[in-house]
C-alpha cells in the first residue's frame, strides 16, 4: 500500500456537489453553493454520533451465590471490606449486622438470605457494596465485585419466572447475560431494610 496521504475533505466536496448537481443543479450564487457543499461535507465526515448517556446505564456488577447482580453506580458511594461485623439482635435474618464505616454505623443486608440463595459462611474476603441516597445508607454483602460496566436500558428485559418474590420487588431487569439489575432507590427506600437504632427488648 503506497504512503498517499487521501483528502477526504476533497472527497466529500466532490461527492455533495455531484448530488447537488443531479438534483437539479447548484445555486446561481457561487458563494452560497460553496457554503452549502462545505457544510454537506462536514456532515458527511463527522463521526456517528454515541447513543444518548441516558439510553444506558452505569453499573457496578458483583457475584453472590454464584448469580450476578448490578446495581447502577448512581446509587454506590463505596465499596469496602467486610471487617468488624456486628451481629444485632432482635432483626431480620437477612441482616447480616451492622458496621462502623468512618464514624458512621450502617445497616449490612445478606441478600442471600433476603432472596431466599443458598447461604455460605462470612470470610474476609467478603466485600460491601454501601449504597447511599440522601441520609439513607445501606450495605449489600457481596462475594466479589465485578467492576463497572454500560448496560443499555433496552437490553433490561422482565425478570425470569425464578426472580419472584421479594427478589423482584427489588429488581429493575435482568439482560442477556444474565445480569440482575437491582433498583437501587428501592433498596435504600424501603422502611423494611432499615435497623433501628434501639433493639426490641
Amino acid at each position: 500500500m503506497s504512503g498517499r496521504i487521501i483528502d477526504w475533505n476533497a472527497i466529500h466536496l466532490r461527492l455533495a456537489a455531484t448530488a447537488a448537481a443531479i438534483s437539479g443543479g447548484l445555486d446561481e450564487d457561487p458563494e452560497r453553493a460553496r457554503r452549502i457543499l462545505q457544510a454537506r461535507a462536514r456532515a458527511a465526515a463527522a463521526p456517528p454520533a454515541l447513543p444518548d448517556a441516558e439510553e444506558r446505564l452505569e453499573v457496578l456488577g458483583f457475584s453472590l451465590a454464584g448469580e450476578t447482580y448490578g446495581v447502577e453506580t448512581r446509587h454506590v458511594r463505596e465499596v469496602c471490606q467486610l471487617k468488624a461485623l456486628t451481629v444485632v439482635p432482635c432483626t431480620p435474618a437477612f441482616v447480616a449486622g451492622v458496621m462502623n464505616l468512618r464514624g458512621r454505623v450502617i445497616a449490612v443486608i445478606d441478600l442471600r438470605k433476603l432472596f431466599d440463595l443458598p447461604a455460605r459462611g462470612l470470610t474476609e474476603f467478603n466485600q460491601v457494596v454501601v449504597l447511599a441516597g440522601g441520609d439513607d445508607v445501606l450495605g449489600l454483602l457481596a462475594d466479589s465485585i465485578d467492576g463497572v460496566r454500560p448496560v443499555p436500558t433496552a437490553a433490561l428485559q422482565e425478570g425470569l419466572p425464578t426472580l419472584t418474590g421479594i427478589r423482584g420487588r427489588f429488581l429493575r431487569g435482568v439482560t442477556g447475560q444474565m445480569l440482575a439489575v437491582l433498583d437501587g432507590g428501592r433498596l435504600l427506600g424501603d422502611a423494611a431494610l432499615r435497623v433501628n437504632e434501639q433493639v426490641v427488648r
